[in-house]
């Protein structure tokens, strides 16, 4: 799924059924703005990759260069490292 970082409107996506596309896009969105925020207060730089893994499944997103945001739902068993490649790849052609 492609998303807007600043207002979290779905520019693609290619979902299971079930998935709720516009709510993954608004939740990817505010964490992505919060997390900015705090890694600036923090001084530490600006995330590149950032995974959050609930009980059910897991959230990875990948920042492009152009303020988009590469996001994916996957299993909670996923293999991330793998999914982190991809996820950069397509935040590359995204530009």
């Amino acid at each position: 799924m492609l998303v807007a970082g600043d207002d979290g409107l779905v520019i693609a996506e290619q979902l299971m059924e079930g998935i709720k596309g516009p709510a993954v896009a608004a939740l990817a969105s505010s964490l992505a703005t919060r997390l900015r925020r705090a890694m600036a207060a923090a001084g530490v730089g600006n995330s590149l990759f950032w995974h959050l893994q609930c009980d059910q499944g897991a959230l990875l997103v990948v920042f492009s260069g152009s303020g988009v945001l590469v996001v994916a739902v996957a299993e909670a068993d996923v293999n991330v490292g793998l999914v982190r490649l991809e996820l950069l790849r397509a935040a590359e052609a995204a530009g």
